[in-house]
């Protein structure tokens, strides 16, 4: 492999941009300093993260250099900042062609590098049976371990409740799974519906603290497999049965009570009408679904980008809260009360991160340095979302109306105080 000499690229981009709010050191010693000196540092290791930017240009090419080790950057707050802040000067045909120019002798002469291996590129018809169960096997087969270092003890891998008096992740998770309990109005004997079940974590609380009967489902053999340990562990395998399967391959069961936490955001805008039919077939009249989800808030926004269409969250799809709605509404819910938590994500997000950041070597032995990274990022792209109003996350609890439209056997008064707002809470 022949080097080639950055020195004209560094002039290029700095004849393009000027003083940008970061810096760029190259492999051989250039560098590209920032306009006040500070701001983060992007070190580009090798000719090879220029040939990723080139064959992908855009936020695909960056992702795979930083996923390969290629990119490394010193501060990936500030990182994500800037990417979110800075707004580059317009480049005519000629200016982008005297970068490409300069991008190409930098590289030398290299072979196109390799797409990391974390990387996947789903095959088949978008949200099929098939192609979804692949890519949930793609986010949360990693490791079970690997989760293990970063969520609470429940491992409830979902936006915890701090703004009701929780001090801790432990108890922010506690206050949630129990509000969720609190609203489907569950007590002994319900018989419960956990779509999206996770590692057991509302299935566990659900049966030993109210006394419910509940199946959960995921995707996700190894997810399942532990789901079955913990639920054994905490003697509740009379009550909860755990399944590994589609919420499409549920039929001719029916069920008092529906729990939908985090896992709407995996249906897409063509299946989501379809999801809604299905559980409401699934529910006695007078049953109430808890729908627990992200909601995308600016209109024309795409649903996901390629980065995390990739490497996190492939076929992931947050919707707009007014199509989950609508799509409730179709199929004949009635809904009772929508909460925002969306303030409460931020906190949950930052605790993650904070806590994959203190076992970095145990999160690289587990899953390898690629998807370390991934995930180092990913936490924090995800908690900057919700701080910069990108998305948010909703509680929507429905019910499925009965001959008459009413709901029975439940208090539905707003007075009630599941309903009361986090801000009368603190």
């Amino acid at each position: 492999m022949a080097f080639g000499r950055t020195g004209p690229l560094r002039d290029e981009l700095e004849r393009t941009f000027g003083a940008p709010p970061f810096s760029v050191t190259f492999w051989d010693g250039e560098r590209l300093s920032s306009i006040t000196g500070d701001g983060p540092t992007f070190a580009i290791r090798s000719p090879e993260a220029i040939a990723h930017v080139l064959r992908a240009p855009g936020q695909l090419g960056l992702g795979r250099a930083y996923v390969s080790g290629l990119i490394e950057v010193d501060d990936l707050d500030a990182a994500l900042s800037i990417l979110d802040s800075w707004k580059p000067p317009p480049m005519d045909r000629p200016t982008r062609v005297r970068l490409a120019i300069a991008a190409l002798r930098a590289c030398g002469l290299i072979r196109p590098p390799c797409r990391p291996s974390a990387e996947l590129r789903l095959r088949g018809a978008r949200h099929s049976k098939r192609r979804d169960a692949r890519a949930v096997r793609h986010h949360y087969d990693v490791s079970n371990d690997f989760f293990q270092l970063f969520l609470d003890r429940s491992m409830t891998y979902s936006c915890a409740i701090f703004s009701r008096g929780a001090t801790t992740l432990e108890e922010a998770q506690e206050a949630k799974l129990e509000l969720v309990c609190r609203k489907l109005g569950l007590e002994s004997g319900v018989r419960v519906l956990d779509v999206g079940c996770g590692w057991g974590s509302f299935a566990i609380h659900a049966a030993t603290r109210h006394g419910a009967h509940v199946v959960g489902i995921t995707l996700s053999e190894p997810q399942a497999a532990l789901a079955r340990r913990r639920v054994e562990a905490a003697g509740a395998s009379d009550r909860v049965e755990i399944r590994v399967a589609d919420y499409r391959d549920l039929m001719d069961e029916r069920f008092d009570a529906v729990a939908s936490i985090g896992m709407v955001e995996h249906v897409g805008n063509n299946q989501i009408d379809d999801y809604a039919r299905r559980l409401a077939s699934l529910l006695e009249p007078g049953g109430r679904l808890l729908n627990h989800g992200i909601a995308r808030l600016r209109h024309g926004d795409p649903e996901a980008g390629p980065f995390s269409n990739r490497y996190v969250f492939p076929d992931a799809a947050p919707l707009h809260l007014s199509r989950v709605l609508l799509a409730l509404e179709h199929a004949g819910f009635v809904t009772d009360h929508v909460e925002g938590l969306g303030e409460d994500y931020v906190r949950t997000l930052d605790q993650w991160q904070r806590r994959l950041d203190e076992r970095l070597d145990d999160a690289e032995r587990l899953a390898g340095a690629e998807r370390t990274r991934i995930w180092r990022l990913y936490l924090r792209a995800a908690r900057r979302g919700f701080e910069t109003g990108f998305t948010s996350i909703y509680q929507v609890l429905c019910h499925a109306a009965g001959p008459s439209g009413s709901v029975e056997g439940c208090d539905e008064s707003p007075s009630n105080d599941v309903y009361r707002s986090p801000a009368n809470e603190r």
